[in-house]
């Protein structure tokens, strides 16, 4: 039940509340702070000018501590504290510290109208008629220009109001002199005006201030998911940073991507897409502690800032927990979710000391988090830096290279068991560098693609794997791989199509192959990319599937001919049934489909009689042959290949 309060308590409450200081909101003690710094030494050089100006018209009628000592004390008193003034830094003082200056301040102010009116009055006495008005002129004039020098801090300025203006108006009008009392009235007026004006400015003033700081707010929020954003994320590791070198203290940098994120917005749109980032900012905010930050930088990718000195250890052990609090399904109606987060850590001072560099090391990390230890955290170590530099060394090498003199390709045999026959080949990139020798495939290519050299990369190799299929039977297919760059690229794709069409050979023999991770960077653009390629009559390849996002989605809304099963699950199809589950699945569903099914990773004769009873024939593997130069396949096609040509498999009771 609410209680009510009596409007006479709800006034008096009011009214007292104008008289105190609003310790309560640091950004508005902030700005007074900040607007007090320049007026209130003003205010002491008045008060200092109009008592020495006033001392001076009395000096030798008033007795000498009025006219002398009280100056010279008021002098040095005011001097003193404009110097704390001047020298006063509101960006650098605490709430307290702000809160006890201000309350300081309303106490001085009040102490200082209540000297004027004590020495005022008591020199009102000494001289004649003019001297008597220099007095009412110096304790109307100072008192009121104080006033305006205290306006921000309301509570000050009403205190001076009520201790200077009030007895000095009953002052003069105690006078009886119709002059005085005309200066007491006149005073009386604009003492009220400026009380009503003083409480207008002070409410604006602190709305201004309010709606400042909710513009602050914003401007460092983001929208959706009410975390901290990127321009408060950088804001934030710059003043950390800037404080852990002057103390020399360690904190940790750290970046968190959502793996499949791209597919939610995809399959479901982008409705789905915003409540799974409000639900993963819900998890983070769950793992927080007074010590760590989490902010959303854009997309699907989220920052961390953890102030505290954390080792190898415990930065794995926070990476894990968040992990882990990603993993659960996210339930939405008619639609459960699965997303994995990736956790990329740098700390200071040991990965970088600046803060561009601690966030491209916490992002190295959570790029090899994302290729190697897929929803796993991986911190930042001496061997990333080796490999930054050694990749850093190949791009300049790889930049100065001759790709057609330097590039070459191998061919690895797909072949169809059941037939006992060769249907085609992959290509597969090789480069020899004359300065650093042989450079192996994965990672020129992962330079290539992190670079701006993958298209032209693609275009010399696919030129070089085409001739090499003009030398081959005709019913012998080529198949190439394409990089993400070269998918989301309208240009890339154009030049492909050109090239295609300059080599003459029949569409029908090539086969281009993609990964599901190059997909998902652009849907929409992929997709065309594809349509465009498969108008011409090539065929389209997924490769490693079962390994990425959402494979079956893919295979729905792409024009894909083929998919390439992912050497993973071959390596145990023969004693686990999991990975024989899932092998049958996806023949299955190339079965329904009509698609080719190709099984990679093939190096046993058991695998082979496996995989033939669960009803695949197309395979690839070194147990049919390893990749070799184009100048030997015409060979190999012209031997006897005896692993071609399997007896009836073996029909294993387990895969039954």
């Amino acid at each position: 039940m609410a209680i009510e309060i009596p409007p006479m308590r709800a006034s008096i409450a009011k009214l007292r509340a104008l008289f105190h200081v609003q310790t309560d909101k640091p950004d508005l003690m902030r700005a007074q702070v900040k607007a007090l710094s320049t007026q209130v030494p003003v205010l002491y050089f008045i008060v200092i000018v109009n008592t020495l100006a006033l001392a001076y018209t009395h000096y030798g009628v008033a007795p000498a501590v009025l006219t002398i000592s009280f100056p010279i004390i008021v002098t040095i008193a005011c001097l003193v504290r404009a110097r704390t003034w001047l020298q006063t830094r509101a960006e650098a003082m605490s709430e307290a510290a702000m809160g006890r200056l201000l309350k300081t301040t309303v106490g001085l102010g009040a102490a200082i109208a209540g000297v004027i009116l004590v020495w005022g009055i008591a020199l009102f006495q000494y001289g004649d008629a003019y001297a008597q008005g220099h007095v009412a002129f110096y304790l109307g004039i100072t008192v009121i220009s104080c006033i305006f020098c205290l306006m921000h801090l309301r509570p000050a300025a009403l205190w001076l109001t009520g201790i200077a203006i009030v007895p000095l108006t009953i002052f003069l009008l105690s006078t009886e002199r119709p002059v005085f009392i005309a200066i007491a009235l006149n005073m009386l007026l604009v003492s009220s005006t400026m009380v009503y004006i003083l409480l207008v400015y002070s409410r604006d003033f602190a709305n201004m201030i309010d709606f400042q700081r909710e513009n602050l707010r914003l401007a460092n929020l983001d929208s959706l998911t009410d975390l901290p954003n990127r321009r408060q994320f950088f804001s934030t590791l710059q003043a950390l940073l800037g404080r852990a070198t002057r103390e020399k203290q360690r904190f940790v940098v750290g970046l968190v991507d959502l793996d499949g994120f791209k597919a939610v917005n995809d399959l479901y749109g982008h409705t789905a897409g915003d409540k799974v980032l409000i639900e993963v900012a819900r998890r983070l905010q769950g793992v927080r502690d007074d010590k760590i930050l989490f902010s959303r930088l854009g997309g699907d990718e989220f920052g961390v800032i953890v102030d505290a000195d954390l080792d190898d250890d415990a930065m794995q052990a926070l990476g894990l927990r968040i992990c882990k609090a990603l993993e659960p399904p996210f339930v939405m109606p008619g639609i459960v979710v699965e997303v994995l987060g990736s956790v990329g850590f740098a700390a200071f001072p040991g990965a970088a000391s600046t803060a561009e560099l601690l966030f491209e090391r916490a992002d190295y990390a959570l790029y090899h988090a994302k290729q190697h230890l897929r929803g796993r955290p991986v911190i930042f170590s001496i061997e990333h830096e080796t490999e930054i530099r050694q990749f850093a060394h190949v791009e300049r090498c790889l930049r100065e290279a001759d790709f057609q003199a330097e590039m070459s390709l191998n061919f690895q045999p797909i072949v169809d068991v059941e037939r006992g026959k060769v249907v085609g080949f992959e290509a597969l990139a090789r480069w020899v560098s004359p300065i650093l020798g042989r450079v192996a495939p994965d990672v020129f290519i992962r330079v290539a693609e992190r670079s701006d050299l993958i298209n032209r990369l693609t275009r010399t190799l696919l030129r070089q794997a085409l001739d090499a299929a003009k030398t081959w039977p005709s019913d012998i297919r080529v198949s190439f791989n394409l990089s993400m760059r070269d998918l989301v690229s309208r240009e890339a794709i154009l030049g492909i199509v050109a090239i295609i069409e300059d080599s003459g050979i029949a569409t029908s023999r090539i086969e281009l192959e993609v990964t599901e991770t190059a997909l998902i960077q652009d849907f929409d653009q992929a997709n065309e990319s594809l349509l465009t390629l498969r108008a011409l009559g090539l065929g389209i390849s997924l490769d490693d599937f079962g390994t990425g996002y959402s494979s079956l989605s893919y295979v729905q809304q792409f024009p894909i001919d083929t998919l390439k099963i992912d050497r993973s699950f071959v390596r145990d199809v023969e004693t686990k049934p999991s990975c024989r589950a899932i092998v049958k699945s996806v023949i299955d569903l190339c079965r329904n489909l009509k698609l080719t099914c190709v099984v990679e990773g093939m190096e046993t004769e058991d695998q082979v009689c496996v995989l033939r009873a669960l009803g695949c024939t197309t395979m690839q593997g070194y147990l049919f042959g390893k990749p070799m130069p184009a100048g030997e396949v015409l060979g190999f096609l012209k031997a006897s290949c005896p692993r071609l040509r399997l007896e009836t498999p073996k029909v294993l009771a387990a895969a039954s």
